[in-house]
């Protein structure tokens, strides 16, 4: 360790119990004592190889690294497991947060090595539990995970990290950045709306931030699939409704590629799909359409009432694991119906959702999740006026979330703060032809969770980001790469990434899977 990297810490950080810490190596802050913390691990990783279990096999060529673990009990009832990692040498100054997916339970250790690699010192928790993404049963008579698991767990993490960051370098960061995902998207716009002083810019994917509609929603879907046996249909129907999709609305952005640019303008009737003579793979029932409109349509109470809008037309082959599922029970999203029903909302482990009441599961939903799981407070005042920065971005065919449920929040903030003020700090990008964070027939990788891209800025979005917050300057040529399966290096199609409310419209002449023939217009 380098002479440079001793000294003398004197600090003055929230909760830190001792006046004065010999931070002169990572070693040394084990014994770093940071209130409602405890640090279990403290130590160098010199091998440029990490194997941690269900981290998804070993992490290669790492830069040497000062790992931190620890536990945060800020009640009780809480353990939260947290880990920082902080390159040895060319820390580029920035802190960045991670979050999680699904109903958390676990670290995602691959966000941890993509950022420390590019010089960040970068954090994650497991959000206050450890279960499988699906899993609730951890809240159930647990109040306080609860809490953890909504708002408080990123928020702590956040603050604790930071300390840790400026033991260890003798310095704060100059500027912290959040990047997630899907339940993760909730976590960072909870972060913008109670904790805004926590990050100067946040990227925020899909985010499931109307969670206690959103699911309730869920019920809805599962009648229409499942209240009658004639409505469920074989996943093996799927390709035959996406490409009557496709056949209506494929070519309204200019070109015919597999991908509808703006499915907001397509109007596909399913019932098209009609069968003639009895059931069979290429057509659908009568009560199959209807299962099908139900989709498309989202969720409405027993006024006819909308309360959560529905899914989008042209890749219904990636309803496959989240809806349809191999049978009726096997669907994610029915997992995750279920198990938030009967853990969080109800307490009865019996709950069916076959046998709910839509209109009474949604006001107990709002009641009992709510408070701690939604993230839907449109006023971002207090993230805006301390100069913060905010990037959302959802994928067209997500099939988890609705894309229509970011736009809705969105387009409330800007009725909240009027446009032009929101044009100052927030931005939303919509993508065609992207299922769930990533993936799908379209371009989906731009840099959200350290994914580089083929052009354009080499992290896409999230340099897009930086130089919003630290130079003041979006960059708006930034393009989505669509690379084919274990060959990174090479596009198979790129496509520029336009900020809401414009599209991709093709120029009319030159290569459709190159960026460069298209343009960003007004729908």
């Amino acid at each position: 360790m380098q002479m440079s990297r001793i000294w003398w810490a004197s600090v003055c950080l929230l909760g830190l119990q001792s006046s004065t810490l010999l931070a002169a190596d990572c070693g040394a802050l084990k014994n770093l004592k940071l209130e409602q913390t405890t640090i279990t691990l403290a130590e160098p990783v010199t091998s440029g190889i990490i194997d941690i279990p269900r981290a998804g096999g070993p992490m290669h060529d790492l830069p040497a690294f000062c790992r931190v673990t620890g536990v945060l009990a800020p009640s009780i009832d809480s353990a939260i497991r947290f880990e920082v990692w902080m390159p040895e040498q060319r820390w580029n100054g920035r802190f960045i947060g991670t979050g999680n997916g699904g109903f958390a339970g676990s670290i995602y250790y691959q966000q941890l090595d993509k950022y420390l690699k590019r010089g960040f010192a970068v954090t994650a928790s497991d959000a206050g539990h450890q279960a499988e993404g699906t899993d609730a049963t951890w809240a159930y008579g647990h109040p306080e995970k609860l809490k953890d698991f909504g708002w408080r767990a990123i928020h702590v993490m956040t603050e604790r990290a930071k300390q840790i960051v400026q033991a260890y370098y003798g310095k704060p960061e100059s500027k912290a950045y959040f990047d997630a995902c899907s339940d993760g998207g909730r976590e960072a716009l909870m972060e913008a709306q109670r904790f805004p002083e926590d990050y100067d810019g946040i990227l925020a994917g899909a985010p499931a931030n109307a969670w206690s509609t959103m699911l309730t929603a869920g019920i809805s879907a599962i009648q229409s699939l499942m209240g009658d046996p004639k409505a469920y249909f074989s996943d093996w129907k799927l390709p035959v409704i996406q490409k009557a999709a496709l056949d209506a609305c494929d070519a309204l952005d200019g070109v015919k590629d597999g991908i509808i640019g703006d499915p907001a303008k397509c109007h596909f009737d399913p019932e098209v799909l009609l069968c003639k003579g009895g059931d069979a793979l290429d057509c659908l029932t009568q009560s199959q359409i209807e299962a099908v409109k139900s989709l498309y349509e989202g969720a409405q109470d027993k006024q006819g009432n909308s309360f959560f809008p529905g899914f989008s037309m042209g890749d219904e082959t990636g309803w496959r694991d989240w809806i349809i599922g191999e049978d009726p029970e096997a669907s994610a999203f029915s997992r995750f119906v279920r198990n938030y029903f009967r853990y969080i909302v109800t307490g009865d482990p019996k709950w069916n959702a076959l046998a709910a009441d839509v209109d009474a599961s949604l006001k107990l939903s709002r009641q009992k999740g709510a408070p701690d799981l939604d993230a839907i407070n449109p006023d971002l005042s207090r993230f805006a006026a301390r100069g913060g920065k905010l990037i959302l971005y959802h994928g067209w065919n997500d099939a988890a979330i609705s894309p229509l449920n970011t736009i809705a929040y969105y387009q409330s903030v800007q009725r909240q703060m009027g446009e032009q003020k929101v044009a100052s700090f927030a931005r939303l990008y919509m993508v065609p032809g992207m299922e769930h964070c990533i993936g799908g027939p379209g371009a989906s990788a731009f840099g959200q969770a350290g994914i580089e891209t083929s052009k354009g800025p080499k992290y896409g979005l999230f340099d897009s980001l930086q130089s919003w917050v630290e130079k003041g300057s979006l960059t708006e040529d930034v393009v989505a790469t669509k690379f084919p399966p274990a060959e990174a290096g090479k596009a198979v199609i790129t496509r520029p990434l336009c900020a809401y409310p414009t599209v991709a419209r093709y120029k009319g002449s030159g290569d459709s899977n190159d960026a460069a023939a298209f343009v960003c217009a007004k729908p």
